[in-house]
């Protein structure tokens, strides 16, 4: 084509290239009609159609780079003017690739609800074989054959469509609107893949927001409206990815809105917040984070409660999730030390200035009356948890309740592990303040009712909260005891605010409690005995309250006017503040409406600009035209009135004048056709009378040419004829001879053929004899497996009586010994409590006796003053404690009659009196040679050496000597009869049904 056409005229081309099916020739020349300069001057009401039919053959012939590229051209083209232009033209590309989504989709459907020839077969050999090479399905076959490439087509469309709208202001709105929709894109078809490449997309597009700020149309973040275009695009983001699983991807795009919200400069919404930190919940729930998952829910619920609009119902099922999730943080649980930039990130994301901890959220949740608002299945567990002090019941109360509150159709389902977690350090904690050793079993007891909790895992725990300093503890595997560390002069470091299980809950100061504690214990009992000791007369006591009381009195006016002062100046800069955001408002308001009289003024000048251009460039092409017209056609235009002819003038001129010439040109061609007509008569009216003549020539000389050539065909005939007799003449004289060499050679072969003839029978009887030998030995090889078959079977079926036997009697002994053992137990068992009872009895006995003899020495002794060196609770001895009595192990009796009771060794013939014979005498096993097949001789089928024709002989005298029984038996042939060739004659030939009746 040219190097530049008409907009126009290329569309009319491309239109007519498609209807004939030429789409990639009209593609082609769509896109060479982009690359010419000339296609930036012509207007964009021209450019659109051509635009639109552009992208409707890229989509067609899935050409995406070809897309990309004229989507380029016509972007730097009309973002200057006309921006919704480019919005249509992005929005029907992305609806046509949608659209060849939506109908492969449907072509995948037809194709795979085919109709099936048979219901009852439930695979057929193509999907057999389909199903050996391949792991997939019909239905993902299909898909991947019609669905997939049209699916890889809208991704590239939709990131074709990013890269053409990015880092442009005025093209803002729309590219946050594509970015949503490739979102619901990756939601509908689950394309994780391409959702995390697509965030990373957005995340590039968004850090070089800075590198391309010295453009015309830069990207200001500082832009309100902007900036909450990329806050939703960014919350929606993060619900796609919570709905897509994707908890990575989900927390780097909570990074992402956090980033953005630092730089906004008004407070976003509270319902975009509550939004923000619902999803956070989610996020620190599939992570394990429980502590940061119970802050995440207390934000949450503030934001709610300042909100409003909910229901009593709704506000309870809220409240008892913030409660739940409080009490899911494991007692005592910190933060690492080496974590601490990660700590403050998270903290930093939930708007925090320091890290939660569990007593914070639980002081939190009950000033915001979260208890109150609570079900009360979670006011019960909190009860337990918060409230009650009774160990050796905890888990026990708190197991079914943990059952009842996290089954599978509640809404705290997912919390059932970490308040076992929960209810394991709760408990670990009070027992430390009982117990200062511990045997591994009674705690084993104590946990017994929570599930999943063995051995293994509850000393993992321990070591788990001994590394990371919630408690202080020892476990001791030879004498399976834990020990919780008490020492008084250990350097305890309470520079950490989290506090610790044994500070958040503690029923008596421990010994380094004591000892850190005795200086201000010494100061305090000082200070009382001395205003014991010097009291101060009752006057001046009066006269120093009175004193204090003017003083505080004082105090409390100096600080209402400085509070009155406080209160002035907070109102005065509230009143500044809001002046100057009043003065800024409106300033920003000014510079708004200069910067948009600014754009409107250079939007002005730019299209005079573009209208002086395109008027030039008219000018121009109309005085080549012109110019052209001249030296072509001859055209006769003055220079003078060049400016006053337009282009469509000089058209019209230049088709008058073509149209004044073609006029011309016909009437010569008339006049020349008559010419020649008139000369063409007068020739044949004088060539008429020869005609004649010519003919009657003519025929006289093909007569003559004819005879000339008859007359040497015949000749030519004659002498080949004689030529041919001659030779025959010749060769009959060697008939003779050739008649006998033939006869000669004839014998020869003859004699050859009858020797070949008679190897070949030889042949055949070999493998005959061969075959008859072959056939002897599988006879018999199949008659002594048979008979050996029968003896295994015979053994099989002896050992297993045997076997029957003996498991009989010993089950019975079983039986009998089991219950001698269990009389023996019982009998035990009694003795055990019998003596039981009397040594508890001796015990109380004991008891009460020292508890008399202390109550006489209390009476007799004064009380000794209290030594602030020992607890007040003394811990149990467990040298003290009374041993358990184990019963001695009761020992098997012995067995008697243990001769008669053992099984005897198996004999053959001890469970039948005679073993049964053969119906055939065996072989001889005494010779080896015995079991090999005897060797068929030539000369023995008839002898007396015994063969298998003796053998059926004998079975035909055998049968002749029986009475017959009817006439049809003797018809039938024995199922062993054989002929002479060893081979069992068939007795009936198939014959078909519809020859049943026929002889």
């Amino acid at each position: 084509m040219a190097p530049f056409t008409k907009p126009e005229a290329a569309l009319k081309q491309a239109e007519g290239l498609v209807s004939v099916g030429q789409a990639h020739a009209a593609l082609q020349s769509l896109t060479e009609m982009f690359s010419s300069k000339k296609f930036r001057s012509a207007p964009l009401a021209v450019l659109e159609p051509i635009l639109l039919r552009f992208v409707e053959l890229c989509v067609d012939l899935r050409k995406g780079r070809t897309a990309k590229e004229g989507l380029m051209q016509y972007k730097n083209i009309a973002q200057n003017s006309n921006v919704g232009s480019i919005e249509i033209v992005i929005q029907k590309f992305l609806q046509l690739a949608d659209a060849k989504v939506q109908e492969a989709q449907e072509k995948a459907d037809k194709a795979v609800a085919v109709d099936v020839d048979d219901l009852e077969a439930s695979e057929t050999p193509e999907s057999i074989l389909l199903g050996a090479v391949s792991g997939d399905q019909s239905k993902d076959r299909t898909d991947r054959a019609l669905v997939t490439p049209w699916l890889k087509f809208l991704w590239e469309s939709y990131r074709t469509s990013l890269e053409t709208l990015k880092n442009n202001a005025r093209l803002e709105a729309i590219y946050q609107q594509v970015a949503q929709q490739a979102f619901r894109f990756c939601l509908k078809y689950q394309r994780k893949v391409e959702f995390r490449r697509l965030c990373e997309t957005l995340r590039l597009h968004l850090a070089n927001v800075a590198k391309y700020a010295h453009q015309t149309h830069a990207i200001n973040l500082s832009d309100p409206e902007i900036l909450q275009h990329h806050l939703d695009t960014r919350f929606a983001q993060l619900n796609t990815s919570v709905e897509l699983e994707l908890w990575q991807e989900a927390f780097r795009s909570v990074e992402d809105i956090h980033n953005l919200l630092t730089m906004a400069k008004k407070p976003p919404r509270p319902a975009m917040m509550a939004n923000y930190y619902q999803h956070l919940t989610k996020i620190f729930l599939m992570s394990g984070n429980s502590l940061y998952h119970a802050a995440a829910w207390g934000r949450y619920y503030a934001i709610v409660t300042s909100i409003g609009g909910k229901s009593n119902e709704e506000m309870s099922r809220l409240a008892g999730q913030v409660l739940v999730s409080a009490l899911a943080v494991p007692v005592g649980q910190q933060s690492d030390e080496e974590g601490k930039g990660k700590t403050t990130r998270l903290a930093a994301l939930l708007g925090l200035t320091k890290a939660p901890t569990r007593a914070g959220l639980l002081k939190d949740a009950l000033s915001r009356d979260v208890l109150r608002l609570s079900p009360e299945p979670i006011k019960a567990l909190y009860n337990l948890l918060e409230v009650s002090f009774d160990p050796l019941t905890l888990c026990a109360s708190t197991a079914p309740m943990l059952a009842t509150l996290c089954a599978s159709d509640t809404p705290y389902a997912g919390y059932r592990p970490l308040l076992t977690r929960a209810l394991l350090s709760r408990l670990l904690a009070q027992l430390s303040q009982i117990y200062s050793t511990l045997k591994l079993t009674a705690l084993i007891d104590l946990v017994k009712p929570l599930d999943g909790f063995g051995a293994e895992q509850i000393e993992a725990y321990l070591m788990g909260c001994a590394r990371r300093g919630e408690l202080r503890i020892r476990v001791d595997h030879a004498s399976e005891t834990i020990t919780f560390v008490d020492e008084a002069f250990t350097h305890v470091d309470d520079s950490s605010p989290v506090p610790t299980s044994a500070q958040e809950a503690a029923v008596q100061p421990s010994s380094g409690d004591v000892v850190r504690t005795r200086l201000s214990t010494v100061a305090y009992a000082l200070h009382d005995a001395l205003r014991v000791i010097d009291s101060p007369p009752e006057t001046d006591i009066i006269a120093v309250q009175n004193a204090k009381f003017g003083e505080l009195v004082a105090a409390a006016n100096a600080e209402r006017h400085a509070l009155a002062l406080r209160r002035a100046i907070v109102a005065r800069r509230r009143e500044l503040l809001s002046e100057l955001s009043v003065r800024k408002e409106k300033e920003e308001a000014s510079r708004r409406a200069e910067m948009t009289r600014r754009r409107k003024t250079a939007r002005k000048r730019e299209l005079e600009r573009a209208r002086k251009e395109i008027e030039t460039i008219r000018t121009e092409e109309a005085k080549k035209l012109a110019q052209d017209l001249i030296k072509r056609s001859g055209l006769k235009v003055s220079v003078d009135d060049m400016e006053d002819l337009s282009k469509d003038r000089l058209m019209r001129l230049q088709v008058e004048q073509i149209e004044k010439e073609k006029r011309d040109m016909s009437e010569r061609l008339r006049v020349v056709a008559k010419r020649v007509d008139h000369i063409e008569r007068a020739y044949r009216k004088e060539e008429r009378p020869l005609l004649a003549q010519d003919y009657a020539e003519q025929q006289a000389v093909d007569l003559a040419t004819f005879q000339v050539l008859q007359k040497a065909r015949i000749e030519n005939s004659l002498a080949a004829h004689k030529e041919a007799l001659a030779t025959k003449k010749r060769l009959s004289r060697m008939l003779s001879d050739c008649n006998s060499y033939k006869s000669t050679i004839m014998a020869a072969r003859q004699e050859q053929h009858q020797k070949k003839l008679a190897v070949a029978q030889q042949k055949i009887q070999e493998e005959k004899e061969k075959r008859i030998n072959a056939l002897i030995a599988e006879k018999e090889a199949e008659r002594r497996a048979r008979e050996e078959a029968e003896a295994a079977a015979r053994a099989a079926e002896e050992e297993r009586q045997r076997e029957e036997a003996e498991a009989e009697a010993a089950k019975k002994r079983e039986e009998e010994e089991k219950q001698a053992a269990a009389r023996r137990e019982r009998e035990l068992e009694r003795q055990a409590a019998a003596e039981e009872a009397k040594r508890k009895a001796q015990r109380e006995q004991e008891a009460e006796e020292r508890r008399a003899q202390r109550r006489m020495a209390d009476k007799q002794q004064p009380p000794a003053p209290a030594n602030p060196w020992r607890r007040s609770a003394a811990s149990p001895n467990p040298s003290t404690m009374p041993s358990r009595v184990t019963p001695p192990r009761a020992e098997s009796p012995a067995p008697g009659g243990a001769a008669a009771a053992t099984p005897q060794k198996y004999r053959p013939g001890m469970f039948s009196g005679q073993r049964p014979e053969r119906s055939e005498t065996p072989a001889p096993a005494s010779s080896p040679a015995s079991t090999t097949a005897p060797k068929f001789r030539a000369g023995d089928v008839g002898g007396a050496s015994g063969g298998w024709r003796q053998r059926e002989m004998e079975k035909a005298t055998l049968a002749s000597s029986r009475p017959v029984a009817s006439p049809a038996s003797n018809s039938v042939p024995l199922p062993g009869s054989k002929d002479e060739d060893g081979f069992e004659p068939a007795t009936k030939a198939w014959r078909p049904k519809r020859l049943h009746g026929q002889s």
